[in-house]
């Protein structure tokens, strides 16, 4: 069986982007606010979404930046959008250690520039609307890598509980 998406899903997928890093808000946003944006980014992605007791507790185990009087970054909202995808299939511990390595080699602006185009292009191509993203070549880092591999099993994952919805509702 072969699943068949809907059009309106595919047409959503198809032009799906992340904000880019200068996209972000800058103003610094209050925990609801913060909850509520990052919420918006992923409303036409089924299963991703964060609470605001999610990003406290993400603060509290310090994968985020401590706001600054009860508001939050820019920097900490990109961490956040990476969060919210990634513990969908990795533990929080293994969250923590990929953004340490991050922290240590890369500036936030461009992992989270490098995130947001791998995610878009593997979910492109797991929905077959977008071609196979070119491999990492063999001076790519350990931490490319495991994004990479962390993006395609969301990736698979969203599609996976997208043919389950559509099973349940009798789609063939």
């Amino acid at each position: 069986m072969i699943l068949k998406i809907d059009e309106k899903a595919l047409s959503s997928l198809s032009s799906y982007s992340l904000p880019s890093f200068r996209e972000i808000p800058d103003v610094g946003l209050y925990l609801n606010q913060c909850a509520t944006y990052i919420n918006r980014v992923f409303e036409d992605i089924d299963g991703i979404s964060i609470t605001e007791s999610m990003i406290s507790n993400y603060v509290k185990k310090k994968l985020v930046p401590n706001p600054i009087k009860k508001q939050y970054s820019r920097e900490s909202i990109a961490y956040l959008i990476f969060i919210a995808v990634a513990k969908n299939v990795v533990s929080l511990d293994d969250i923590q250690v990929l953004l340490s390595l991050q922290r240590k080699n890369f500036r936030v602006e461009e992992s989270y520039e490098y995130f947001r185009s791998e995610f878009v292009s593997v979910l492109k191509y797991v929905f077959s609307l977008g071609e196979m993203p070119s491999p990492i070549n063999e001076n790519g880092s350990m931490e490319k890598e495991l994004l990479r591999n962390i993006l395609v099993t969301v990736s698979h994952k969203i599609y996976i509980d997208l043919a389950f919805d559509l099973l349940r509702k009798g789609a063939k």
